[in-house]
């Protein structure tokens, strides 16, 4: 007969209601993608199946049904064997076995010995991955900072440092869906990386850059890797340093790792990275990695992107017309990090000769919003004059200067 003390089942209880939560929340999902599944039976993504095996085992003890939890908890030990969580909840339901159980990772003192530190990590991930369970993304809401992506733009990650969680979304043509969320690891010092070798995650808006062949890099990254565009022309512009931020994945001996343990990659379990291996797209996928996302309706985004967009279309209009004075207005003094306007004016004239009076358009407009001490925009876009079917895809950084956007940067890409 199990033996757990009162408060210790209060814990198990909540987990229960926690995971209860997000099997309605996932339901709800599950039904509407239903009407339009394929015929054919897909096979079962490895994904995120670890930590939802774990749930249905925190639910189990929730309801006291402690003889199905552990046979579940010696198959999830079986199947994920360097999964150190799930062997940590073993270790409670066999040890409730014979003794008072009464925190989750309740190991004797006398045989702790030299792991606190780990214990104290795991418990700390143990809380991280209810912790997103019970304050999942409102229904029908996106990342604040997704202001507006070109369908081009088939998917988009964004990070919440704070509850060391990865979300996925697919552009779907009539705005995101979330289609899956990790927990993940970030820096060992934690988040707001500013210089070389300090070990912190860095803050903003970022694009993944290419894709690593597991078969080039070292055990220690797991399946792969997915690089991204730190530091960016902002991070430039404000002195930041450091390159080699990744999204890759975990050694073969470790399933996932603590919330804080990386140099400033962002880690992932190795199935949940292979699933991202597989679907995101290189250049194209923006990368949001944010202290906490603020999660809202994608129509309240809809004043902010009008106020922006009618800039940018004042912009372009000025370039159409070859007016230099008028033109050179919309950028800031210190554009380019660290050229003057002076030094880029000469080939803003040449491409403003190629124009020669056509009219110009944008075609695939993303836009990123970035807010911290200053106010950052993001854009992306196709360039095309009148009578050519293809253009330059181009981006900039615009900053919000005296209550005006100004831009700081721009550059052909692709």
């Amino acid at each position: 007969m199990t033996r757990y003390t009162k408060a210790f089942l209060n814990l198990w209880l909540a987990a229960l209601c926690l995971s209860l939560g997000a099997e309605n929340a996932w339901a709800k999902t599950s039904k509407k993608r239903s009407k339009t599944a394929p015929v054919a039976v897909a096979q079962t993504p490895k994904d995120g199946i670890a930590e939802a095996r774990l749930i249905e085992i925190y639910r189990l003890i929730g309801k006291a049904d402690n003889h199905t939890a552990l046979q579940k908890s010696e198959q999830l030990v079986r199947d994920f064997p360097t999964f150190s969580l799930a062997h940590l909840v073993h270790g409670d339901l066999l040890s409730a076995r014979i003794r008072p159980i009464t925190r989750f990772g309740d190991v004797p003192t006398d045989q702790l010995k030299n792991g606190h530190d780990t214990l104290s990590e795991l418990r700390e991930e143990s809380q991280l991955r209810l912790k997103a369970l019970r304050e999942r993304p409102p229904h029908n809401t996106v990342p604040a900072e997704f202001l507006q992506l070109s369908t081009r733009n088939k998917h988009a990650i964004a990070i919440d440092a704070a509850k060391s969680r990865l979300y996925l979304f697919e552009n779907q043509g009539q705005g995101l869906v979330l289609v899956a969320d990790y927990y993940i690891s970030v820096g060992k010092l934690g988040i707001e990386k500013k210089i070389e070798g300090d070990q912190r995650t860095p803050l903003g808006v970022y694009f993944i850059t290419s894709q690593l062949d597991p078969k080039t890099l070292k055990d220690y990254y797991g399946s792969g890797a997915l690089p991204i565009n730190y530091p960016n022309v902002l991070d430039i512009k404000r002195g930041k340093t450091g390159s080699g931020i990744w999204l890759h994945g975990t050694p073969p001996g470790q399933f996932s790792r603590p919330p804080l343990a990386s140099d400033g990659c962002v880690v992932l379990a190795n199935p949940d990275l292979e699933r991202l291996l597989r679907t995101v797209e290189i250049r194209s996928t923006p990368v949001l990695i944010s202290r906490n996302l603020k999660w809202v309706p994608p129509q309240s985004l809809e004043p902010r992107n009008h106020e922006f967009t009618t800039q940018l279309n004042a912009w372009l209009k000025a370039k159409t017309s070859g007016d230099m004075n008028m033109l050179s207005q919309f950028y800031a003094p210190d554009f380019n990090n660290g050229k003057t306007l002076v030094d880029w004016l000469p080939k803003l004239r040449t491409e403003v000769a190629a124009v020669q009076g056509r009219e110009l358009a944008i075609k695939d407009l993303s836009l990123l919003h970035w807010v911290d001490s200053n106010e950052t925009m993001v854009v992306t876009f196709g360039e095309v004059a009148t009578g050519q079917r293809t253009g330059t895809t181009k981006r900039q950084y615009w900053s919000r200067q005296n209550k005006q956007w100004k831009i700081i940067y721009e550059g052909v890409i692709g």
